[in-house]
């Protein structure tokens, strides 16, 4: 093996960096052979220019995916979807609610009529121009008693909707909602063609960044930049891909390589050695996302509140802060309102891990112990690893969870509210209203 073999290999393994790399390669004469790429990614930390592809390592995905707005679950459909389509609304990086496709609104005295503007000029990718019609069409795919839509929740208080020419839509509420522009900022809530079909879904047809490429679900999706983008200045880049890397690791490693240039939810024990490669930048920022562990409460032990309360009792938060989240995080209290919200409940008291109460409360119960299966997966880095220090801490209480491992594959779909306890997370919503509309509306 060649001296810059070497050199390769250790790049390869995080050994060197881009900048000495270069510099050793170049040392060496060897510059020409210099990976085209690794030349790129030095000099865009250097000389910032436009163009280019922009390439991301997420997870979440499966080979059953969709981008149907009403079937979206997890970050790559999720992001696929967000670079071809638009919401009516998006929320600013201040929390604040701002307009996408709609320039305005305004609201009756009661909150419960709405009317929002739409801007003018928005071309769907096909050249249909964005008019009333398309947005009715799309969010009463949400709507109705029988509607499957993940979206749902948040469209729940419409009692209808109506067009007041090409360019308003007006929505009348159940009841007043203060904040029903956030609701529609709900990543279910993508606007599309009147009268898209199945297959017009899945080609990825909006108004958005960029015009879909390729959609390989569960794998990668693909897009180039629209030219007529109403967005001034947008997109940044000419290309952009997504790649669905299910394993933490694998993901790590992309990024530390340079094969993508981000990635999504870094394994938090290697999150100092990403911060120490030049031209990788690593922040910290408060968010609403929480990991949680649903119980079905109208399945038995479930539906008995002690059963729930023992449970409650027997998790030991603070060693899966410390151990899962390595302290990056904070304790959540059994609701899903974060200290980063407007009515987040700061004088609540945090439950404690206490298995003399758990005992207690199985007692009330009417039992002396209890073995019941936790379903889990590494559906977010640490999922599995969560569930294994629950079950320790859960069975100095005298219960025993049997921990079931379940692929990450499908997990959405075969597992999340299909088994009656599970690992999961929520990415969580701008507003209190907007997270129990759409989690916990029964």
């Amino acid at each position: 093996m060649t001296t810059f073999d070497n050199l390769k290999r250790d790049f390869s393994e995080g050994r060197v960096d881009r900048r000495d790399f270069i510099r050793q390669a170049t040392a060496m004469g060897m510059a020409a052979a210099i990976p085209a790429g690794i030349v790129a990614q030095e000099a865009r930390a250097t000389e910032p220019k436009r163009g280019g592809l922009f390439r991301s390592a997420v997870r979440g995905g499966a080979t059953s995916d969709s981008i149907d707005g009403a079937a979206l679950l997890d970050t790559h459909n999720i992001m696929t979807s967000w670079t071809c389509r638009n919401n009516l609304t998006e929320v600013a990086p201040d929390g604040s609610i701002v307009g996408e496709l709609a320039e305005s609104w305004e609201a009756s005295a009661d909150a419960a009529t709405w009317v929002f503007t739409l801007r003018n000029g928005v071309e769907f990718h096909n050249g249909k121009s964005l008019d009333a019609d398309d947005v009715i069409f799309s969010i009463n795919h949400h709507r109705g008693v029988d509607s499957t839509s993940g979206g749902s929740g948040a469209v729940a208080s419409i009692d209808s909707i109506e067009a007041d020419g090409k360019d308003k839509v007006v929505f009348n509420l159940s009841g007043g909602s203060a904040d029903f522009p956030f609701l529609m900022a709900d990543y279910h809530l993508t606007i599309v063609p009147d009268g898209t079909d199945a297959a017009g879904w899945e080609s990825g047809i909006g108004t958005g960044p960029y015009i879909l490429t390729a959609w390989e679900p569960g794998i990668r999706s693909a897009g180039t930049r629209n030219p007529n983008y109403f967005k001034e200045g947008r997109p940044y880049f000419d290309e952009c891909e997504t790649l669905n890397v299910g394993d933490t690791t694998a993901r790590m490693t992309s990024l530390r390589t340079g094969e993508v240039d981000a990635m999504e939810e870094p394994e938090l024990k290697g999150v100092d050695l990403l911060a120490e490669i030049p031209g990788l930048g690593v922040k910290e920022v408060g968010g609403t996302k929480h990991f949680t562990f649903p119980m079905h409460t109208d399945v038995a032990p479930f539906d008995n509140n002690d059963v729930r309360l023992a449970l409650k009792y027997a998790v030991d938060r603070e060693a899966i802060l410390n151990t899962i989240l390595r302290g990056h995080g904070y304790l959540g209290n059994d609701h899903p309102i974060g200290a980063s919200q407007r009515y987040f409940a700061a004088d609540l008291p945090i439950r404690e891990y206490d298995p003399d109460k758990a005992k207690h409360h199985l007692k009330q119960a009417g039992l002396d112990g209890l073995t019941i299966p936790l379903h889990a997966a590494d559906i977010y880095a640490g999922g599995m690893d969560s569930a294994i220090v629950f079950s320790e801490s859960a069975a100095a209480a005298g219960i025993t969870l049997e921990i079931v491992r379940e692929p990450i594959d499908g997990y959405w779909s075969n597992v999340w509210m299909q088994k009656p306890f599970s690992v999961c997370y929520w990415g969580g919503r701008p507003t209190a209203d907007g997270m129990f509309s759409t989690a916990y509306a029964a």
